[in-house]
């Protein structure tokens, strides 16, 4: 049976109906959600009823799964998923990462040397209000970018550092292992990718990391960020969705960013998810290299 999808974004996210993901799919529509994802920034599955397993499985589809420097996120049954939630346990200590506060645009492992590009989020408790997430089309924002631009980010290369996003979260989120530390030094990526399956160019962004561009002063830098992100974060390149519980979204970082609404911190909000090492033969997969911890502040 052919595969029945449904836009909801012109060119960013398509709903993928009727699939119950608990059972393992034909290896026919594998190939289709495969040959979907390699197009559309964010795919969406409603009405789910997943296990840690069950979930980690059919994410496997689609690349090996990673395991997250935030091991204090991980999820004692099955490692590969990281448990994103305001809830703590018996003894009051947080059961995961990322609890109730808002979360700027930022791209998942864009200070890592070879990000893991895959993700997935899953949905099991939600707060009646707030909470929502969107995502940004990279692509589309490079295809509006002006000719001016355009030129500026060609061939240049943007330093990301995860101490700058760890100085954004709230409370323990901050804390790192030494482990995590020593995963996570200053890396740099290019501003621009073609995607291996359309062609098309994609800016790749993070306003979370991104501390400066290398071979310009700091100020020139951070100006020129500044200006391709307000650039970049136009309404009609992005989808903002509004979680039901069962929903399981997969998402590209190679050319999206994605944003979190904050919600009542007394509200429950409860999340699984996956990081998956996606096939560079479909999937823009930055190839990152290590910088001075200076280079670009």
């Amino acid at each position: 049976m052919p595969v029945e999808t449904r836009p909801l974004h012109p060119s960013l996210a398509c709903e993928v109906i009727g699939l119950r993901l608990w059972e393992t799919p034909d290896p026919d529509i594998v190939a289709t959600l495969r040959d979907l994802w390699a197009r559309w920034g964010v795919l969406v599955f409603r009405r789910q009823a997943l296990g840690e397993a069950e979930l980690a499985a059919f994410c496997a589809l689609f690349g090996p799964l990673e395991r997250t420097v935030r091991t204090d996120w991980a999820s004692l049954a099955v490692p590969e998923i990281g448990v994103i939630s305001n809830l703590k346990d018996g003894q009051g200590k947080p059961i995961g990462g990322l609890g109730d506060g808002e979360i700027e645009w930022h791209s998942d492992q864009s200070y890592m040397m070879h990000p893991a590009t895959g993700a997935a989020l899953y949905a099991l408790e939600l707060p009646a209000e707030g909470g929502t997430t969107s995502w940004v089309d990279l692509r589309a924002a490079y295809a509006a970018l002006p000719e001016r631009l355009r030129h500026a980010v060609e061939g240049k290369r943007a330093v990301f550092s995860y101490a700058k996003r760890l100085a954004g979260y709230q409370g323990v989120d901050r804390v790192i292992s030494e482990d995590a530390q020593k995963k996570t030094p200053p890396v740099a990526h290019t501003l621009t990718h073609a995607h291996p399956v359309t062609g098309a160019k994609a800016l790749y962004l993070d306003s979370t990391t991104t501390i400066g561009i290398e071979g310009l002063p700091a100020g020139a830098g951070t100006a020129l960020l500044d200006e391709i992100y307000e650039a970049a974060i136009r309404p009609e390149c992005v989808y903002t969705h509004h979680w039901q519980v069962g929903d399981l979204l997969l998402w590209d970082n190679g050319f999206t960013m994605h944003r979190r609404e904050p919600f009542d911190p007394a509200a429950r909000r409860l999340m699984k998810r996956t990081t998956m090492i996606l096939d560079p033969t479909r999937h823009i997969v930055p190839e990152g290299a290590l910088v001075e911890p200076s280079a670009g502040a």
